[in-house]
């Protein structure tokens, strides 16, 4: 913390003057990996309830990433009562069919890029604290356990998958569009689409402005 006094100074105040708020976020004081400390809203036991429901195929998981909604709603939609009228909003993995809560609303179902980098980068810096002692199952009901950068790196597997050719030498991408997928001058030209479907990973929304999609060269790097 030495690079970071006025940071510090204002913690340590924090920690000592606020023990109401200073309790809601991690035990900053308790060392882990390598001397690092964990300044979050997440300790370890908060931390996996999370991930119980993100990591669950039937819920966030995604064979392309982490959906924006969970698929639990597509068979039990959220359901709001007010001014005498009945609102629902269902998991739509695509397009929102229904101009309710904010016009066509994206956010119910699809894959976004700025929110699995997060997740990812998230889980990583956990990583560096808990270290390989802490591990999450994964998928959920797999049976199998994983550290947290393990895991990290099995979502970007999953996000890349959206452009990889499968094994019929289809791109997810580009979905059910044939000139995209088979002419060779368009078949290995990649789009940087906007968001993407939460079931089967086809480009949805802009596909040349969203520099956020360019994420994805960032996670490819090699792992260190």
């Amino acid at each position: 913390m030495s690079t970071s006094p006025k940071f510090s100074e204002r913690l340590d105040w924090f920690l000592n003057y606020r023990p109401d708020l200073a309790n809601l976020v991690s035990r900053w004081r308790d060392k882990g990996m390598k001397e690092t400390r964990l300044f979050s809203l997440l300790r370890g036991h908060r931390l996996k309830k999370i991930l119980n429901r993100m990591l669950d195929e039937t819920e966030f998981l995604s064979e392309y990433g982490i959906r924006a909604l969970s698929k639990y709603h597509e068979k039990n939609p959220y359901v709001l009562l007010t001014g005498g009228k009945v609102f629902s909003v269902n998991y739509e993995p695509a397009e929102s069919q229904t101009g309710l809560f904010g016009g066509n609303s994206n956010w119910r179902g699809p894959v976004w890029f700025p929110v699995n980098f997060l997740i990812i980068e998230s889980l990583q810096r956990f990583h560096h604290y808990y270290g390989d002692d802490f591990k999450v199952e994964y998928p959920v009901n797999s049976g199998k356990y994983l550290t947290l950068k393990e895991i990290s790196n099995e979502l970007t597997t999953r996000l890349s998958k959206i452009f990889l050719k499968d094994e019929n030498g289809n791109r997810p991408v580009f979905g059910e569009n044939k000139k995209f997928q088979t002419d060779p001058h368009f078949k290995d030209y990649i789009l940087f689409h906007e968001y993407f479907n939460g079931d089967n990973g086809k480009g949805l929304g802009a596909s040349h402005q969203t520099g956020w999609t360019g994420l994805i060269a960032k996670l490819l790097q090699p792992k260190v």
